[in-house]
């Protein structure tokens, strides 16, 4: 008598197990080619987006008669820094009134959202989502549909031209979006925390004193690169709350243009490359911290 054997997976624990099938292993030369065309995408984005800044580069070094649209990317013929010194010795009163305008309007609007957003995450009384949104009304109310009232009442309030007008409008313009960045970034601060402050005796002061001001260093670092640069490339607020003699950089740089398009691109293009640089160095120096601080409030931890 013959004896059935079993199948194989049926019944047998001693069966081998149907070994998984193999995906096809991606071909080298595909590869190859996507990675190739990958950097050929972002070095024409690379080249893309630096060459306005050949062109102001390279015309900052031209002459009078050297500096021209249709020698705009040629070399220049003579090299020379009288371009730069012009538009410095222009510009140089400007930059510090900017610095004395951006500094202090940077940090508090950055302490005021920092108290706003902590109050709106942690503390949820009646009407906080309400208040929240009147906040955020002001992100998107457009600045040209205020100027002539805002100016009205500026004047109103007896409140000097020039810079001390513009800090406080970049302070209250700016409270919007630091309260957004900074209730957004408490919200991922483990609940933990305040409870175990709390359990000690702590008030809301000393908690945000002690606990969420040490751990908000990411989000103030966002917040003071983005009021930074709103404030010192702002132009609308300059234009109509200062002049020349008392504004910002911007005032001042946009003056120069216009008189020097009619004699030397050069000086136009070397005073944008000096108002610029304050930014850019604060970019280069705070980026990764920048990223670390947008990735650290956006997942809830």
């Amino acid at each position: 008598m013959t004896t059935a054997t079993p199948a194989a997976g049926l019944g047998n624990p001693q069966a081998a197990p149907t070994p998984p099938r193999k995906r096809n292993a991606p071909d080298p030369g595909k590869r190859a080619l996507a990675r190739t065309l990958r950097y050929a995408l972002l070095l024409a984005g690379v080249v893309f987006v630096f060459i306005p800044v050949y062109v102001l580069f390279v015309t900052s070094f031209k002459g009078v008669g050297d500096a021209s649209p249709a020698r705009a990317w040629l070399l220049p013929t003579t090299w020379s820094m009288e371009n730069w010194a012009s538009a410095w010795e222009q510009l140089a009163p400007a930059i510090g009134r900017t610095v004395s305008m951006v500094v202090p309007s940077t940090i508090i609007s950055a302490v005021l959202g920092c108290l706003n957003g902590f109050v709106l995450s942690r503390w949820r009384f009646p009407g906080a989502d309400i208040v929240f949104t009147l906040i955020l009304f002001g992100m998107f109310l457009p600045y040209q549909a205020v100027m002539i009232p805002l100016l009205e009442l500026v004047m109103a309030l007896q409140i000097p031209n020039g810079v001390p007008s513009l800090i406080l409008l970049h302070v209250v313009f700016g409270i919007p979006i630091t309260t957004l960045i900074f209730r957004n970034y408490f919200e991922t601060v483990p609940h933990e925390l305040m409870e175990a402050a709390k359990v000690d005796g702590a008030g809301m002061l000393r908690t945000f004193w002690s606990v969420a001001l040490p751990v908000a260093i990411p989000g103030f670092v966002v917040v003071l690169i983005w009021q930074f640069t709103s404030a010192w490339n702002d132009f609308l607020f300059a234009v109509f709350f200062s002049t020349p003699n008392n504004g910002p950089v911007t005032l001042v740089l946009n003056n120069i243009a216009n008189g020097a398009l009619l004699t030397n691109y050069g000086v136009s293009m070397a005073g944008a490359l000096l108002a610029s640089l304050p930014t850019l160095l604060v970019y280069v120096i705070l980026s990764k911290y920048f990223i670390a601080g947008l990735m650290s409030g956006s997942v809830k931890g």
